[in-house]
């Protein structure tokens, strides 16, 4: 992998414009792949792909034998870059392979573990940045058949068992970074003068044939990972291109380079907030902390939060491209065994609101949990289970039916509010992780209208994150703690208004509750109502969860409706802020 390399954030992380900036990204992922492709064609071509939603990565190759050590030192990164974070000589690092021998690998097993775990593609790497290639290569003799004892094509039989199990397969090809043969690029450099060459000769002699080899001789491939366009021009890229001839119907990532566009952009180890509107996505992530097998690697993210993350991204439109790393003897580790399982487990009974299905119909996130949409149908993920039996969705359309996907004959009792939909739910959920509504609906759904906020005389106004309405591409209300807050405020662009009915004119006190961290310090805001303005340049606090209240400043109003507007004016950091609310108190 590539852009994993780059310490982020966990604010940073969800920066669509940092991921843009890193050349991770494609000008327009989802320009066709070929000129004389129409629209129609390409929806049938990702078609599989848009109701797939959920792949298994996985990462294998000769980095799994040192598993993270060398020369007796725990080396730190990602065990897929151990050959280039340890500086491992190009001899030295081939030496491995007479240890690979993974006699356990078991192609079928791998299958039947994606496919319990409700995955419908699989990417598998067929040459990583090491050079080291994952099947029996007729271009270089530095392949698992010929260099390693194991004298098989562990790809080979992964196409076969993927084809008898209805899964896709797809591979990832490091097109441009390779640290074995002679002209690959390399991100930091080369360190060993066995790698020194001509990259046109790499691109030419090593990565052109393997690349037509691994879409020649394995069947139908689904999709192809490229990863590392350092040092592609346009001209090498479209060396690289021409050979997705092979596969018509192929899906291919935005990594190539050269200015190319992909089919789906790659969000790597987050989700964006909002998703990324207008472009096909795929959120790739590791299980643990590493992509390539690592020994003492045991951060393990829980079944709760793999399942919640699948729900998030579907429910903002994307794939999730959950990653594995098996040993060098081949075989998952049981850690991960155990939660695809427990995923499975969970699909199993709610597959239905996660395949097929669109993103969420409602701008804001939802305090309780997520929504995917299929038709007429919304399915709510609730994640927080409501303590007084009643669930709340801000919609006005009127209702067909509600029910449990669990129990679908059962319909759920519900009212319709003046600006929600009230459902009567069972005092426990039926699921620990989430249990999901089905809330059949006529027509389009249709959030309530802005509401309207009364300012009586004398009396103070308070406009929380809730009541804002929010415009732009990222910021966004999000809930912690039970709390909601503007959050993800990393456009300048993007605004948050509220409005609001002032029984008389006056001047009131503006007070924020916000949190700003340390490293994002030197923001500014302003305040916005009718010709009157405050600015505010909010001093930083411990954090983006410390919340503090400030004066920011005095504005004056006319009787009658207005506009409250928050802008950001100055953003030196990563985001403006996170906000809470606003009070305004009357000057006396």
């Amino acid at each position: 992998m590539y852009c994993k390399r780059i310490a982020i954030s966990a604010l940073a992380a969800l920066m669509i414009s940092t991921w843009a900036a890193s050349g991770c990204m494609a000008a327009d992922a989802n320009e066709t792949k070929s000129a004389s492709e129409t629209q129609q064609q390409r929806a049938e071509r990702m078609k599989w792909w848009h109701e797939a939603k959920f792949g298994m990565f996985i990462h294998w190759g000769l980095y799994a034998v040192p598993a993270g050590t060398w020369q007796g030192k725990q080396i730190g990164g990602i065990g897929e870059w151990i050959m280039h974070n340890a500086r491992i000589p190009v001899k030295d690092y081939a030496e491995f392979t007479k240890q690979f021998n993974p006699t356990s690998f078991n192609a079928d097993q791998w299958v039947k573990t994606a496919k319990d775990a409700g995955m419908k593609y699989i990417v598998i790497t067929s040459k990583h940045h090491d050079g080291f290639a994952m099947f029996h290569s007729e271009t270089s003799k530095y392949n698992i058949y010929d260099a390693t004892p194991f004298k098989r094509d562990p790809l080979k039989e992964l196409a076969a068992a993927c084809k008898k199990n209805g899964i896709r397969l797809g591979f990832y090809y490091s097109e441009a970074q390779d640290w074995h043969h002679p002209g690959g690029a390399a991100i930091g450099g080369h360190w060993d003068p066995l790698q020194d060459g001509s990259m046109d000769d790499y691109i030419g002699k090593i990565a052109i044939p393997q690349v037509r080899e691994i879409l020649t001789n394995y069947g139908d491939v689904a999709e192809l990972w490229w990863d590392t366009p350092e040092g592609m021009t346009r001209e090498r890229a479209a060396q690289l291109a021409e050979l997705l001839k092979l596969q018509p119907k192929i899906i291919v990532n935005d990594r190539l380079g050269g200015g190319l566009p992909g089919d789906f952009t790659t969000p790597e180890q987050y989700i964006p907030p909002t998703g990324i509107p207008g472009r096909d996505w795929e959120t790739c992530m590791t299980i643990n902390d590493t992509w390539g097998y690592k020994s003492y690697d045991n951060n393990w993210k829980s079944t709760e939060t793999l399942v919640r993350n699948l729900i998030d991204i579907a429910s903002k439109g994307g794939n999730y491209l959950l990653n594995v790393g098996p040993t060098a003897e081949g075989v998952f580790p049981e850690p991960i065994l155990q939660r695809l399982k427990e995923v499975g487990q969970w699909m199993k009974a709610n597959s239905e609101a996660i395949y097929g299905t669109s993103a969420s119909p409602f701008a804001r996130q939802l305090p309780w949990g997520r929504c995917t949409r299929k038709g007429d149908k919304l399915y709510l993920h609730v994640f927080d289970w409501p303590v007084n039996g009643s669930l709340k969705v801000p919609l006005v359309n009127d209702v067909k039916e509600s029910y449990l996907l669990s129990e679908p004959k059962k319909a759920l009792k519900y009212a319709k509010l003046e600006n929600a939909i009230e459902i009567t739910v069972p005092e426990k959920a039926p699921d620990k992780i989430s249990s999901v509504i089905v809330l059949e609906i006529k027509g389009e759904p249709e959030a309530p209208a802005a509401s309207i906020t009364k300012a009586n005389p004398g009396e103070p106004v308070l406009l929380t994150a809730d009541d804002a309405k929010i415009v732009g591409g990222t910021l966004q209300v999000e809930t912690k703690g039970g709390k909601s807050n503007l959050g993800y405020w990393i456009n300048l662009a993007d605004y948050a208004q509220w409005r609001v009915e002032f029984a008389e004119a006056g001047a009131y006190d503006v007070v924020l509750e916000y949190a700003l961290a340390p490293d994002s310090k030197g923001s500014k805001v302003s305040l916005e109502c009718n010709a009157s303005k405050a600015e505010f340049a909010p001093e930083a606090t411990k954090g983006w969860d410390d919340y503090v209240q400030a004066k920011a400043g005095v504005i004056k109003v006319e009787k009658g409706s207005c506009n409250l507007v928050l802008k950001g004016v100055e953003k030196p950091g990563l985001a403006v802020m996170n906000l809470r609310e606003i009070k305004l108190t009357p000057v006396k």
